[in-house]
C-alpha cells in the first residue's frame, strides 16, 4: 500500500471508529425511555435511579479512566494493534447489551457492565485513533485530517440523538445491536490496512501508575454522578458520607498518583510532556471546553423535552425524538467550521482559531441564558449553529496542536491524556450541571408547582407532597420522556381526580407552565458557568504560544520542550532537562 492509500485508509477507519464511539455516548442518552421499558424497570422509583445514571455515565467513565492506559499501550504495543483490539471490544460489548438476558433491576446492572465493555474498547480507539492520523499525515496537512475526525466526533454525539430516537422506537435492542455489523467491517479493515509507522517501545507498564490513577479518577466521577441524587432530607447528595469519601479520597490518591509518576522509570503519564506550553495549555482548554459542552446536551434536551416542546403541543412520548431533532443546527454548525478552522490551522496555527471559537461559544452561552422559556425557535436555532461553530473553530485546531507539541513516540500517551481530559471533563460537566440546576429549581419549583396544582383542583394534600418530591424527579421524568406530573403526583392519584381537573393538569401546557420560572433560574447559574468555563479555555489557548511542531526541530529526536517558550510545569519536575532525546530515553 503507498502512502496516498495509506493515509486515506487510516483517516476514514479513525473517522469510523470515532463516529461511532461517541454516537455511542448520546444514542443511549435518547433511547432510555425505551431501554427501561425493555428492563421493565421504573428508574424513577426510591433506589432506581442508581441505574439511571450509571447508563447515562457508565461508558463514560470507563474511558476516561482507561484512555490514558489505552495510549500507553499503543506507544508500547504498537497503535494499529491496540486500535484494531479496541474495535473488536467495542464490537462485543455492543453485541452483549443488545442481548442483555435478563429483566428487572438485574438486567440494568448487566447492562451497565456490557456498556463498561464497550467503555473499555471505546478507550482503546479514542486513545489511537487521532495518533495514528497524526502519524500518517505530514505536518501541514494534518489540521485538517484531524478536522475531519473531530467533525466525525460531534457529528456522532448528535446525530446519535436522532438515531436513537427512531431506533429505540422499533426495538431498545436494535440501540446496541446496529454496531455490531459496522464493528465488524471496522475490526477487519483496521486489521488488513493499519500498519505502525513508528516502533513500538518495549517498556514497562507502571501497574502502580496505572491502579492508583484507575481508583482516583473512579473515585472523584462516582462522586459526580451520585452527588446528583438526593440524599437524606437533602435535594442533592453532596453531604452524603460516600460521596464525600470518594471525592476527598479520589483527589487524595491522584495527588500520590502525581508523586508516584514523577520517581517510577516508566510511567503511565509522563509529567515532562507537560513541560510543553502548547501541550499543557492545549489540554487546559481541552478540559474546560470539555467541561462546558459535556452538560450543555444534557440542558438543552431537559429544556426541550420539559418545557419548549410541551408547550407547542408536543406529546411526552416523543419529545425525545424532537430533541435530538431540534439539536440539528449545532452539529450542522459544527461540522461546517471543524474542517475549515482545522486547514487554516495548519498555515496560521492554533491559538486565533481556537481562542476565537471559545469566545464565540461563550458568546452563545449568554445568548441562551438571556432567552425566556417560551424562546423563539429561529432565535434558539442561530445561537446552536453559532455554538456549533464555535466549537468547530475550537476543536480541530486543538486537537492537532496538542498532538504536534510531542515527537513521534510520546504520541499515544499524548493523545491518551488530551482524551481523557475531555472525557473526564463531560463526566464532570453533567455532575456539575445538573447539581446547579438542581439547586436552581429547589428554590422556587416547590412553591409554583404546588401553586399550580392547587389552583387547578388538586387537594391540598396531594398537592404538598406532590410539590415535596426532589426536583430531581421531575427533571429525569421529562428527560425520559414520561409526564412529570403524573410521576409527581402518582398514577393512582391522578385518576381519582375530577375529570375536569385531571384534563387541566394532563394537559401539556401545565407542567412547562408551572416549571418554566424555576428552571430557567437554574439555567442562568448553568450557563453563566458554561459561558465563563469557555472564556477560561480561550485564555488557556491564548497561552500556548506561537505555532509549535515538535518534529520539525528534529524529526527522529525531538525535544519535548519549546526552545523558545519555557515550560509552565518545568519548575516541579525533579529529571533534568532532556535536551535532544526522545520522550522514550528515560533511564
Amino acid at each position: 500500500m503507498d502512502d496516498a492509500a495509506l493515509r486515506r485508509s487510516t483517516l476514514w477507519v479513525a473517522t469510523l471508529a470515532v463516529f461511532f464511539a461517541f454516537l455511542n455516548t448520546s444514542i443511549v442518552l435518547i433511547s432510555l425511555p425505551a431501554v427501561f421499558r425493555g428492563l421493565h424497570l421504573d428508574p424513577l422509583e426510591p433506589g432506581n435511579l442508581g441505574y439511571l445514571l450509571w447508563l447515562l455515565t457508565g461508558y463514560l467513565v470507563v474511558t476516561s479512566v482507561l484512555v490514558v492506559l489505552g495510549g500507553r499501550l499503543g506507544d508500547v504495543f504498537g497503535r494499529a494493534r491496540m486500535f484494531t483490539l479496541g474495535f473488536g471490544i467495542f464490537t462485543v460489548g455492543a453485541l452483549l447489551a443488545g442481548l442483555t438476558p435478563s429483566h428487572g433491576g438485574t438486567g440494568a446492572v448487566e447492562l451497565i457492565v456490557f456498556r463498561c465493555v464497550q467503555g473499555v474498547g471505546g478507550a482503546l480507539l479514542a486513545a489511537n485513533s487521532v495518533a495514528l492520523v497524526v502519524d500518517v499525515y505530514p505536518t501541514h496537512r494534518r489540521g485538517a485530517a484531524v478536522g475531519i475526525t473531530q467533525v466525525a466526533a460531534i457529528a456522532g454525539s448528535f446525530l446519535g440523538l436522532l438515531v436513537g430516537g427512531l431506533v429505540a422506537d422499533h426495538s431498545w435492542r436494535a440501540v446496541f445491536l446496529l454496531n455490531v455489523p459496522v464493528g465488524v467491517i471496522g475490526t477487519v479493515w483496521a486489521k488488513r490496512s493499519l500498519h505502525d509507522k513508528h516502533e513500538s517501545k518495549k517498556v514497562g507498564l507502571d501497574p502502580w501508575g496505572n491502579v492508583l490513577f484507575a481508583i482516583g479518577l473512579v473515585g472523584i466521577l462516582t462522586a459526580m454522578t451520585y452527588g446528583i441524587q438526593p440524599y437524606g432530607g437533602h435535594i442533592t447528595g453532596w453531604t452524603s458520607p460516600f460521596v464525600l469519601t470518594c471525592l476527598l479520597g479520589g483527589i487524595a490518591v491522584l495527588g500520590l498518583f502525581y508523586a508516584v509518576e514523577r520517581r517510577v522509570a516508566n510511567p503511565l503519564v509522563d509529567f515532562r510532556l507537560f513541560r510543553s506550553r502548547a501541550f499543557s495549555m492545549g489540554n487546559a482548554a481541552g478540559f474546560f471546553g470539555a467541561l462546558a459542552r459535556g452538560g450543555q446536551q444534557f440542558m438543552l434536551v431537559i429544556w426541550l423535552q420539559a418545557i419548549w416542546l410541551p408547550r407547542h403541543g408536543y406529546s411526552f412520548h416523543d419529545t425525545p425524538l424532537w430533541a435530538g431533532i431540534y439539536l440539528l443546527p449545532m452539529s450542522v454548525g459544527f461540522m461546517l467550521a471543524g474542517p475549515v478552522s482545522g486547514s487554516l490551522s495548519d498555515r496560521f496555527g492554533a491559538r486565533a482559531f481556537a481562542s476565537g471559537g471559545m469566545l464565540v461559544c461563550s458568546a452563545t452561552f449568554i445568548g441562551l441564558m438571556l432567552m425566556p422559556a417560551n424562546f423563539p425557535l429561529w432565535l434558539f436555532f442561530l445561537l446552536l449553529a453559532l455554538n456549533g461553530i464555535g466549537f468547530g473553530m475550537f476543536s480541530s485546531p486543538n486537537a492537532t496542536a496538542v498532538m504536534n507539541a510531542v515527537p513521534a513516540a510520546a504520541r499515544g500517551a499524548a493523545s491518551g491524556i488530551r482524551s481523557m481530559a475531555m472525557n473526564s471533563g463531560q463526566v464532570l460537566s453533567i455532575g456539575l450541571f445538573m447539581t446547579l440546576l438542581v439547586l436552581g429549581l429547589a428554590g422556587s419549583l416547590p412553591q409554583k408547582l404546588h401553586a399550580g396544582l392547587v389552583g387547578a383542583g388538586v387537594p391540598e394534600a396531594i398537592a404538598a407532597h406532590a410539590s415535596a418530591a426532589p426536583p430531581v424527579s421531575s427533571v429525569f421524568a421529562a428527560f425520559l420522556g414520561y409526564d412529570p406530573v403524573q410521576t409527581v403526583l402518582g398514577p393512582q392519584n391522578v385518576q381519582a381526580l375530577p375529570a375536569s381537573v385531571r384534563a387541566h393538569v394532563e394537559a401539556h401546557s401545565f407542567f412547562p407552565d408551572a416549571i418554566g420560572p424555576a428552571f430557567m433560574n437554574g439555567i442562568i447559574v448553568v450557563f453563566t458557568l458554561a459561558a465563563i468555563v469557555c472564556f477560561i479555555s480561550a485564555i488557556a489557548s491564548l497561552l500556548r504560544g506561537g505555532r509549535f511542531v515538535a518534529d520539525e526541530l528534529d524529526p527522529e529526536r525531538a525535544p519535548l520542550e519549546e526552545p523558545d517558550a519555557p515550560g509552565l510545569l518545568g519548575d516541579v519536575i525533579d529529571e533534568p532537562a532532556i535536551g535532544g532525546g526522545a520522550i522514550g530515553a528515560r533511564a
